[in-house]
């Protein structure tokens, strides 16, 4: 006698085995992608900070007093991060494609610094030899310094006409680099007293505002690259105690000014009292 087959019980609940596996994977896979949509705040401020310093000390943006924070423990948003990334990299693309001669806020200071000086030596060469002219590097820039022996007769305000073609040599080269000029006259300290000039004072000063209109009326240089100080004979370059000395102080100093000092104020002159007459 046969025995018959028990029929096997059909379990229409395994669906609930893949169900759970495949909720398990799909929460997973939002954690991670939630995880990857998050960056540590702290690291990403960091940054921003240091390319926010960065880009104020090359003159594109204007400092300000708010800083990003980087103590905050709550994520920052994948959106910020990429602001973030594609200001640094347009920094990166602008520092590859300047031209040493272009936009100095744009190119790495130190060498447009450099090739300024170059040219200028190489221009000014016969004055520097005849040590009229010396061209000195400066943490303001570069200082083109010209001696009273070559460009001015004494107690006079007025470039001498054969000095013309060593100014135009100066801006064949500076015209190209948009730095500015901060133009200073010096004396020694031999009082002055002529029918224009009543002091050393007057005559400093009146040098380096000649200058500057020397600068526009002939050469074209605009004029909100230009600034005039007269500082008399309170800063020597030599000892006044001799005549050689005397003469290296009675100079007008071109003062190019490298990016970083552009805003920052001319050095603070002391004014003494001028005995009255």
């Amino acid at each position: 006698m046969k025995r018959k087959k028990k029929e096997e019980h059909t379990n229409h609940e395994r669906w609930l085995v893949s169900y759970a596996d495949f909720i398990t994977l799909l929460f997973a896979f939002f954690v991670v992608l939630y995880s990857s949509a998050q960056v540590d705040k702290r690291r990403v401020g960091q940054l921003a900070l240091a390319i926010q310093v960065a880009f104020q000390q090359m003159g594109i943006f204007q400092a300000s007093n708010t800083k990003p924070s980087l103590l905050d423990t709550e994520p920052m948003p994948f959106s910020n991060v990429q602001i973030v990334e594609n200001a640094e990299r347009n920094q990166a693309i602008g520092r590859l494609v300047n031209s040493p001669q272009g936009d100095l806020t744009n190119a790495p200071v130190r060498e447009v610094m450099t090739n300024l000086q170059g040219q200028l030596e190489s221009a000014l060469a016969p004055e520097i030899k005849k040590h009229t002219i010396t061209v000195t590097p400066t943490r303001e820039g570069i200082v083109v310094s010209l001696k009273e022996a070559g460009f001015y007769d004494s107690g006079s305000a007025t470039v001498l006409p054969g000095a013309l073609p060593t100014i135009a040599h100066f801006i064949d080269v500076i015209r190209s680099y948009p730095v500015h000029i901060r133009i200073e006259g010096h004396t020694d300290n031999v009082p002055i007293h002529t029918a224009r000039f009543d002091s050393n004072w007057e005559l400093s000063t009146a040098r380096a505002t000649e200058m500057i209109k020397l600068f526009i009326a002939k050469y074209g240089i605009a004029p909100d690259r230009l600034s005039a100080s007269g500082y008399g004979e309170y800063y020597p370059v030599a000892s006044n105690d001799t005549p050689e000395g005397r003469a290296q102080n009675r100079r007008v100093d071109l003062v190019l000014l490298n990016p970083t000092a552009v805003a920052a104020p001319p050095p603070p002159t002391v004014v003494p009292p001028i005995p009255s007459p």
